[in-house]
């Protein structure tokens, strides 16, 4: 039952007064605070002993309770955490103190700051794909290339990223922008387009890294990729055109090469055959050379033990030879020195044999003059007897 309910607790104000006073006297609910807190903190109350009750004084116990408990509230407030992948950078007074690691680390607050800063974060620029100022670009051979790149960087050094440039994201723009025009005015426009495309890339990375590491902006690239290298579109037509007769040319040229490729074999081998050949050949003129030699050497030494013999055996050989050669027939006149002329190859050609002998199976053709082995000494006998008369003569 509340105590200002009818049949409630009349007389027994909550504030200490009775059920008919007024409101309560806020010096009055002072003066007790103060009372109690000063019998807590073991004081007194100044004014005692002559006049009645005085202000309560905190004794030294007192005192160092509250600085105590305002110590730990101040050291508890110091503790932080670094996340994984983050970096403390932990300032004094403004100035750099030291960096921190993941983890709880504690610092002493209203004395010292701390900026956490992530270190693992992949962050990426792109240039020419909002202006169109930072895409138009001028090529080696004067010719005008539209250049669109993205980036890829991370932040290395986080005291570096945050007290050496006031706005690092800022610089690392403009350097970019920078280096990927050097880069470009030092190709041509056909590199930059077809196949120099990585090169361009790799050379923009190192030369804004170096320009980074000289601005000591505490950033790392992790890649640079140029996404599109082409000709404005008021030369877009033009530009097609070259291309495809720099395609028609590339193609000319990988034909002549499959063709070079295909008859260099062949002359490489035909050359090697010849050679081989010539080899053949005059490995075959020396040996018969040598064998021509020694023969002669051994007809030479027969020569000298019987001339007349060997002479007329020389001479009967080379009839033989001359004679195999050739179907031309001499008949000689006796007791005349002119010799009858008969062109027996001319007459051989104009008359094929018939019958036994023409059936085209290419069998022996059949003597045209009988020969008897009496005739052919005869023969003999007589071209002998010539060769004297005219050696007498």
């Amino acid at each position: 039952m509340a105590w200002n309910e009818p049949g409630g607790s009349k007389g027994k104000d909550p504030w200490g007064g009775g059920g008919d006073q007024g409101p309560p006297d806020l010096d009055e609910m002072l003066r007790k605070l103060q009372e109690r807190l000063g019998g807590l903190f073991g004081g007194r109350r100044k004014g005692d002993g002559e006049g009645g009750a005085g202000v309560p004084q905190a004794g030294p116990l007192g005192i160092g309770v509250i600085v105590g408990i305002l110590l730990l509230i101040w050291a508890l407030s110091g503790i932080y955490i670094v996340d994984e992948g983050r970096r403390g950078v932990v300032t004094q007074f403004g100035a750099f103190h030291k960096i921190t690691g993941p983890g709880p680390h504690w610092h002493a607050r209203f004395i010292q700051s701390v900026e956490k800063v992530n270190v693992d974060q992949i962050r990426s620029i792109e240039l020419g794909f909002d202006s169109r100022s930072e895409s138009i670009m001028l090529t080696q051979d004067e010719n005008i290339i539209e250049v669109k790149l993205s980036l890829q960087y991370k932040v290395k050094d986080a005291r570096d990223y945050l007290f050496n440039v006031r706005n690092p994201d800022s610089v690392l723009r403009q350097a970019a922008e920078s280096a990927i025009r050097e880069v470009v005015g030092k190709s041509t426009l056909d590199k930059v387009i077809t196949t120099g495309r990585t090169e361009i890339a790799a050379s923009t990375m190192k030369l804004l890294q170096e320009i980074l590491d000289n601005y000591k902006l505490g950033l790392e690239l992790t890649s640079v990729n140029l996404q599109k290298a082409q000709a404005p579109e008021q030369v877009q037509d033009a530009f097609a055109d070259a291309v495809k007769a720099r395609e028609d040319e590339q193609r000319l040229k990988n034909e002549a090469e499959a063709y070079a490729n295909d008859i260099l074999p062949k002359a490489r081998g035909a050359a090697a055959r010849r050679i081989e050949e010539a080899n053949a050949y005059k490995a075959k003129v020396i040996a018969e050379a040598e064998g021509e030699a020694a023969r002669f050497e051994s007809i030479l030494a027969e020569y000298r033990r019987a001339p007349e013999v060997t002479r007329e055996r020389l001479y009967l050989d080379a009839m033989e030879a001359v004679m195999r050669r050739s179907s031309t027939v001499l008949v000689d006149v006796e007791g005349g020195n002119n010799l009858l002329y008969l062109p027996l190859d001319q007459i051989l050609k104009r008359q094929q044999p018939l019958g036994e002998y023409g059936n085209g199976l290419g069998l022996p053709s059949p003597p045209l003059l009988p020969s008897t082995p009496s005739s052919i000494k005869e023969s003999g006998k007589r071209i002998r007897d010539n060769l004297r008369s005219r050696e007498v003569r």
